[in-house]
């Protein structure tokens, strides 16, 4: 019988319930960092924005004079962005999906797009930016208008929304599709009446998170050379455009030599946050409203 040492237990006891506790406390101190981080961020924005964001601020036009400056062409803009960037992403992104779960063969083919797939949704964001300068603005000619914005943030936001997506099909369980060619249905009618309706809070909420992300960036809309000042309200795909985020970067940057525009970026940031909160949380509502138990 092999004999067992009481107080080196005890030590190894004592010993790990330390370095529990060191764990805890310190994970408990990172989320705590990052708490007071947003805090302060906020706090700022907050007090820099009093006295700025008001109803003639949403309504005006750009203006040289931040007294008379509003957001109201980068608002639109953002609107006619998202025109493109949600039936693109939709389309193209739950295309994409059904058909490597439901089509496509695993092996090497199929093993080499989920890979680059999973990667594509790592990759910077200014790399999409430059590719879509390459593709969209000089070789296609489409310069620094709605299209191409919304094509270039397209491309950087699919790569979520196929995964997003595969996972919501995945989810489903298999006894529907049984249950669905037992009936004599096809794969295609399995698909678009069992799958695709139960796989949809899934998708939706991919797909408005993914959204959320396309609206907050900056970086592909500067590499596309998108401006920010004093440029007309677009009225269709083809004409020239700003957004939010372009006017946020373009105002701190002239906050250096007019203070007022720093309050002019914290209003926008603020609206910016209003914008994002609002989708996360229909996005939330979707996926518990239509969500089933199986």
């Amino acid at each position: 019988m092999k004999y067992i040492d009481l107080d080196t237990v005890n030590k190894r006891m004592t010993t790990r319930i330390l370095i529990n506790k060191l764990v805890k406390h310190l994970f408990l101190a990172a989320t705590l960092f990052g708490l007071i981080v947003l805090a302060v961020l906020l706090y700022r924005v907050f007090a820099d924005t009093i006295g700025w964001l008001n109803l003639d601020f949403l309504t005006n036009r750009l203006s040289t004079i931040p007294e008379n400056a509003g957001i109201k062409g980068a608002i639109t803009g953002t609107l006619w962005l998202m025109l493109i960037v949600g039936p693109v992403t939709m389309i193209l992104g739950v295309g994409t999906a059904v058909y490597l779960e439901e089509y496509a063969k695993r092996g090497r083919l199929h093993s080499f797009i989920q890979t680059n797939i999973n990667n594509l949704a790592g990759v910077p964001s200014i790399v999409f930016g430059l590719l879509g300068l390459t593709v969209f603005v000089r070789v296609l000619g489409f310069g620094t208008s709605v299209i191409a914005g919304g094509l270039t943030m397209s491309l950087l936001v699919l790569p979520i929304v196929v995964v997003a997506a595969q996972e919501a099909i995945r989810s489903v369980p298999g006894f529907l599709r049984e249950a669905s060619f037992g009936m004599g249905a096809t794969k295609w009618q399995t698909i678009k009446n069992i799958v695709l309706p139960a796989a949809l809070p899934g998708i939706l909420t991919g797909t408005i998170l993914a959204l959320s992300r396309a609206i907050g960036e900056t970086a592909p809309l500067v590499a596309l050379g998108i401006p920010a000042l004093l440029i007309p309200i677009p009225g269709g795909i083809f004409d020239n455009f700003t957004a939010l985020p372009m006017q946020i970067y373009y105002w701190t940057l002239d906050s250096v030599l007019v203070d007022e525009y720093a309050n002019l970026a914290a209003a926008t940031i603020l609206v910016l946050l209003i914008i994002l909160f609002l989708m996360n949380s229909v996005a939330i509502i979707l996926r518990n409203k239509f969500q089933k138990r199986y």
